[in-house]
């Protein structure tokens, strides 16, 4: 396993990490989140993410029994957790990052991950009805408490982050390191385009999420959408409009010989692809089950054949390089 410096902090995290998000309480139960978890560790995976609001709760409940389950010394793995959505319908406690908030938001999150503290505390989305400063203010709370190491923010704008670095700077608080971002071959635009000089100028991380496009990346929605899917599941039914895409279709089956030719699945292709962005700090996986996860962490091996060459036989395919 390759290790990534978190933006410009010294935390190193593995290069490839792994993620709850969908799967933990959703598809899987405590037994198999546990065998996917140890497969990734035993792997070299350090980085565990989360976000209180995934399956209300239950997935940093797994999450903290695995910990405890598995005895790994604290200082051998990174987790991080997000906050906005709430898992309350009162007011201060949904759709939101004001101080109250976010000081109750970290203690469920550490009581269910039975941790003392969390490495990296995203802020999950932008809250336009709380001051940037207020939020940073218990942001840094949280650092100076022991509560979280390093704090982050997760689909803000450019503008939005250097706002909060630049208040952070300006009170000599702990300013934001790094981005969780919505990232693969077919979202593409914000990364790229957007986050550029932010990634240059200020050395910010990303820790990218759905790096497969929730699976559509893989192939196997190329005949219509599996049973046990991820876009078949209650409440994904957003996914589906994307996974009917007869362009996109069209799109992976052209990637597929290029695959082939690297020895590599689709998967493996689409997440290798992700790691040659130089910006990234990890790229987050998700899997339901143990070979679909050695699968996806086979891209480690994949990433150092995508030569200059392959890379644009890819966008001669996907044509969707921002300018």
């Amino acid at each position: 396993m390759n290790y990534r410096r978190l933006g410009s902090t010294g935390l190193q995290i593995s290069e490839l990490s792994f993620g709850a998000w969908v799967t933990f309480g959703d598809q899987i139960g405590q037994e198999m989140a546990e065998r996917l978890m140890r497969v990734a560790f035993d792997a070299g995976v350090n980085y565990f993410d989360n976000a209180e609001s995934y399956s209300g709760g239950k997935a940093e409940t797994i999450m903290g029994n695995v910990f405890k389950n598995a005895g790994w010394a604290r200082e051998t793995f990174v987790v991080s957790t997000k906050f906005y959505w709430g898992l309350r319908e009162t007011v201060n406690q949904r759709n939101t990052l004001n101080r109250k908030y976010l000081l109750e938001a970290i203690n469920g999150s550490l009581k269910r991950l039975q941790l003392d503290y969390v490495d990296i505390v995203f802020a999950h989305r932008p809250d336009p009805d709380t001051p940037i400063a207020e939020t940073v203010w218990a942001m840094h709370k949280l650092i100076e408490s022991d509560k979280a190491l390093y704090w982050g923010t997760s689909e803000w704008s450019a503008y939005e982050i250097v706002s909060a670095i630049y208040l952070a700077e300006k009170y000599h608080l702990h300013k934001p390191v790094t981005e969780q971002s919505h990232y693969n071959m077919f979202t593409r635009e914000k990364l790229e385009k957007e986050y550029l000089r932010l990634f240059q100028e200020h050395h910010y991380g990303d820790v990218i999420w759905s790096p497969l496009a929730s699976g559509f990346l893989s192939g196997k929605y190329n005949d219509g959408i599996p049973a046990d899917s991820r876009a078949a599941q209650p409440g994904y039914e957003w996914l589906q409009k994307t996974f009917t895409s007869a362009e996109r279709i069209d799109k992976v089956k052209q990637l597929a010989p290029i695959a082939s030719d690297l020895g590599a699945t689709m998967a493996q292709l689409a997440i290798a692809w992700c790691l040659k962005n130089p910006y990234l700090s990890s790229v987050i996986l998700g899997a339901s089950r143990p070979e679909q996860l050695q699968e996806n962490l086979g891209a480690r091996a994949i990433a150092p054949l995508l030569t200059p060459e392959t890379l644009e036989r890819i966008e001669n395919v996907l044509q969707n390089k921002p300018r």
